[in-house]
């Protein structure tokens, strides 16, 4: 099951829809082993086009940077698809690198970037099999507070 925060969950809608026509891409970073996802990293999509994504080499690799000297791991990898149901294509099923991440798509196919509700599905995908996965949406996280 992939547990996110209301505010991450909005963040990926708002840049679904704002990128539509064009896919949107992206990362939530977490700490490794923690299955949380907690830094929302909005990516460019280099294709720019509307049946593909494509996370841009130089920024992908500042990001595995950022993240290794974090502590962190891709928690989710999301994207959006613009025409098509939120299930993963074969091309996407081929891209997907990240055994731990939970794989996220978007489909803005039927109120493009205007107001509306999205498909919004999370799915584990491991040597190539896909399998689809319960999203619980959660309040967001509250900063423990100090003791003094």
């Amino acid at each position: 099951m992939l547990r996110i925060d209301q505010e991450t969950h909005d963040a990926i809608v708002a840049h679904a829809k704002r990128d539509h026509p064009d896919e949107a891409c992206g990362v939530v970073a977490g700490p490794e082993g923690s299955d949380r996802p907690e830094r929302f990293v909005p990516m460019v999509n280099a294709a720019s086009s509307p049946t593909f994504y494509e996370f841009d080499p130089t920024d992908l690799l500042r990001l595995y940077k950022e993240m290794d000297a974090n502590g962190e791991e891709p928690v989710v990898v999301y994207h959006s698809h613009t025409a098509t149901e939120a299930y993963p294509s074969r091309t996407d099923i081929g891209l997907a690198q990240e055994p731990h991440a939970h794989y996220v798509l978007v489909s803005t196919r039927e109120h493009g970037n205007s107001d509306g509700p999205v498909e919004f599905r999370s799915y584990r995908i491991v040597d190539g099999e896909v399998t689809e996965e319960e999203v619980s949406v959660v309040p967001p996280r509250e900063e423990p507070r100090s003791q003094t």
